[in-house]
């Protein structure tokens, strides 16, 4: 486990010290381990820890998100323009998004919609946004904060509300056409 790790902090600073994009050389280098390793043991272990690191990770950006919002200084910037951009953002152009980006594939339409509506909960935007502004001069940066803020916050709700039951419905309608 410390050898995948290890790989990952690698690529990201051998990227980032050559002026590349760190987090797309970590994507690639766990593409590859996971195909070389595919059949193996090591690579089932290796998943498992990924996905405890992952949830651990969510975990502390949530904690440390909540304590942001709990503070008051997330959303000091909160007009009706921000709540419309997310509520748009959400409903409209993410599962449009969505949809387009699951055109061709093999899947059954009704779990096409359900990934579309749902996406990520974008907690990944943080990062995306700190990125860009440290990249390139925006104005208004702080409104662009608290627009993430209020379409992660309101994704985290819409999951932590709606998953389960609609991932429930959607085996139950799996089961259903498979008999």
């Amino acid at each position: 486990m410390a050898q995948s790790l290890c790989i990952t902090c690698l690529s990201y600073g051998l990227i980032e010290m050559a002026h590349g994009y760190g987090f797309i050389g970590v994507f690639v280098t766990a593409l590859t381990l996971r195909h070389a390793g595919r059949n193996s043991g090591y690579h089932e272990n290796l998943h498992s820890f990924a996905e405890q690191i992952e949830r651990l990770m969510m975990m502390v950006v949530l904690v440390c998100f909540g304590a942001a919002i709990a503070e008051g200084s997330v959303f000091h910037a909160l007009d009706w323009r921000v709540v419309a951009a997310s509520l748009i953002i959400l409903f409209l152009i993410r599962p449009i998004a969505g949809w387009i980006g699951l055109l061709g594939s093999p899947i059954l339409k009704r779990e096409k919609i359900i990934i579309a509506v749902f996406g990520i909960r974008g907690l990944g935007s943080f990062y995306y946004l700190a990125y860009a502004l440290g990249h390139a001069p925006f104005s208004n940066a702080n409104l662009l904060w608290v627009t993430v803020s209020l379409v992660v916050l309101i994704s985290v709700v819409l999951h932590g509300i709606a998953v389960t039951p609609v991932m429930h419905w959607l085996e139950r309608e799996n089961a259903k056409t498979s008999h």
